[in-house]
């Protein structure tokens, strides 16, 4: 199984609590699944409004998954975890 580092962005706009929920929720599923292969990222785009184009940022939270690739992005709270793990394509992770 390859063991490559998952680069994931988690946009945000302030410290909302959309956007901490957002963040927790990632953190517990990455702690979970990916435990010492990722690298996370928070953007605050109030501070960094112009990263936002980079990678076509619509709405806030937004959550991409840079590497592996093909990219991917999850807009929300985060809080379905299934949806979450099927949308970064985890499902696999962790069951070998």
């Amino acid at each position: 199984m390859d063991e490559e580092t998952w680069e994931l962005r988690l946009y945000v706009a302030g410290q909302t609590t959309k956007s901490m929920l957002a963040l927790a929720n990632l953190k517990s599923y990455c702690e979970r699944h990916l435990k010492g292969r990722y690298q996370l990222e928070v953007i605050d785009l109030l501070v960094n409004p112009q990263l936002a184009e980079g990678d076509q940022i619509l709405a806030i939270p937004t959550l991409v998954r840079k590497v592996p690739s093909p990219i991917r992005k999850i807009i929300g709270d985060l809080s379905n975890q299934e949806r979450v793990l099927v949308g970064l394509d985890i499902r696999a992770i962790g069951h070998s």
